[in-house]
């Protein structure tokens, strides 16, 4: 099959990616048309025996990271920019890959490994530390619903390892309801079964009739989230969990929140839309 046929459908997405990484569409598309330019000429600089998807955004990062202009600080050239674009623009060069390849592109950390050329253990560290450079921008209370106690303070201690403040830890669901008419958290991380009377799911329910906050469902039981019979968690993590996995939902659940009210309340005075 010709390049041009295996990378075509991938464009769209290799151009997302590029405008994230350079600060704005202009800059973005400049690089993938030499990208572009360069598999004209030599068809072979797309690597071979993988996925196309992962081939083309490999031999993207090949030529963006053989540039020392790109590991130098960006600011957007384009007005409209969201504050979450801001906080993805002040995140360092290779962190700022992992966490969109990870995050937004949704590529798993072997498949981020290999577009970056590393191994899979210096990206779990890059996404680590995009998710401790997300929270110096967007730091938040958060409260965390868990009778458990040994989860509970392991996930405190993963919390605050992000820079982020556990607001409360709450351990049955009129707890952790009296929690959030005291404070509105920016997050919630929940377990379904709890100690007492009612669940996870009922507090979170009651809680969001007054809120709107994220969730992140950290659970022995998924499939009581996913029945089909309400709406689906957008994060979910399953017990037993990793705390790599736990920290890069986090930063990637807030990050998203962030830029979802951005672009709801609209431009701001002065800018236009992306």
């Amino acid at each position: 099959m010709p390049v041009s046929e295996q990378i075509l459908p991938h464009l769209p997405y290799l151009r997302r990616f590029a405008r994230a990484v350079s600060g704005s569409q202009s800059s973005g598309d400049a690089y993938v048309a030499s990208l572009l330019e360069v598999l004209g000429d030599d068809p072979s600089f797309l690597p071979a025996g993988s996925d196309p998807k992962v081939a083309l955004f490999t031999a993207f990062t090949r030529i963006w990271n053989s540039l020392s202009i790109n590991f130098e600080d960006i600011s957007s050239d384009e007005s409209g920019d969201n504050s979450a674009s801001r906080t993805i623009e002040r995140m360092t060069p290779l962190p700022r890959q992992a966490f969109l390849l990870h995050s937004v592109e949704e590529f798993g950390v072997k498949d981020i490994a290999t577009i970056l050329g590393l191994p899979v253990s210096e990206v779990v560290e890059l996404i680590e530390e995009a998710g401790r450079e997300i929270a110096r921008e967007i730091s938040t209370d958060i409260l965390i619903i868990e009778d458990e106690p040994i989860i509970s303070f392991d996930l405190e201690s993963i919390v605050e390892s992000l820079g982020h403040r556990v607001m409360s830890i709450a351990r049955t669901r009129d707890a952790a309801v009296r929690a959030c008419k005291k404070d509105k958290p920016g997050l919630i991380l929940a377990d379904i079964e709890l100690a007492g009377e009612g669940t996870g799911l009922d507090a979170v329910d009651e809680i969001l009739k007054s809120i709107e906050v994220p969730v992140v469902f950290v659970t022995a039981y998924p499939e009581r989230l996913l029945t089909g019979k309400r709406p689906e968690p957008t994060y979910l993590v399953t017990k037993p969990y990793r705390g790599e996995t736990i920290k890069a939902i986090i930063s990637q659940s807030l990050f998203f929140n962030e830029r979802a009210h951005r672009l709801a309340r609209g431009p701001e005075k002065g800018h236009s839309p992306n």
